[in-house]
């Protein structure tokens, strides 16, 4: 998505969700008025933008790029939070709260943001009630999305929360080619895992399982879904 895409105005009627990144959910006004706050920053593919357990000094607006939310845990075993791309904020929590960085936030890809510090991005709240009500809202839908998440991956197995984490992917990052349908952020079969809270070789047993039924095809972060419809049925298959 580009930059004119993620500023322009409209197409919000009808309710948001978790994936409408916060600044396509601000007025224009406030939108230009907290982007000139900050400096912009560019990171390569694979490049931290923040780390988990750093002190906070500043949020993070993407402008161009996706990258990966990842926390990890005593034992070291990494879980993929979230992906977040253009118009997402980052690290907001931590500027609002004080405290350390909750995740570690990865560039896929070339990632370009801009970088506000805590206190103007605090002093904008604060002069912004509508602002401030937007991100609420955000952290709310996000808040929800997850325990949604979590009460449907409760009931499902591993074979049927992979499908559905792949069904998912292709319909929100998803780009049509003549073979399929191809994921359009690079994962590697450790993140899918991390996503699923499953292992790395899991994930390869069941990428093999479905290359053998011809429901995908893949290459070093490569995936394309070839038959969507097989996928529809491992998750139905509860």
């Amino acid at each position: 998505m580009a930059q004119a895409d993620i500023l322009k105005d409209g197409g919000l009627e009808g309710g948001l969700d978790d994936r409408v990144p916060f600044l396509a959910r601000l007025e224009r006004d406030d939108r230009v008025a907290l982007l000139a706050l900050g400096r912009v920053l560019g990171f390569t593919p694979r490049v931290p933008l923040i780390h988990q357990h750093e002190p906070s000094s500043h949020i993070l607006l993407i402008l161009h790029g996706w990258t990966k939310v990842t926390a990890a845990a005593a034992n070291g075993y990494e879980a993929l939070l979230a992906l977040r791309g253009p118009g997402d904020i980052i690290g907001e929590s931590s500027a609002l709260t004080g405290r350390p960085r909750a995740a570690t936030v990865t560039a896929l890809e070339a990632v370009e943001a801009v970088a506000v510090e805590h206190d103007r991005f605090r002093d904008f709240l604060g002069h912004s009630p509508e602002a401030s009500l937007t991100l609420l809202k955000l952290t709310t839908d996000r808040m929800r999305a997850a325990d949604r998440r979590r009460l449907d991956f409760a009931s499902l197995t591993v074979r049927e929360r992979f499908a559905v984490l792949l069904l998912d992917l292709a319909r929100t990052h998803g780009r049509r080619t003549p073979e399929g349908i191809e994921l359009a952020v690079p994962l590697s079969k450790q993140e899918l895992a991390g996503s699923i809270g499953a292992s790395r070789e899991m994930v390869q047993r069941l990428l093999k399982e479905l290359r053998e039924r011809r429901a995908v095809a893949t290459g070093r972060r490569m995936l394309v879904i070839l038959r969507p419809d097989i996928l529809r049925q491992v998750a139905r298959s509860a």
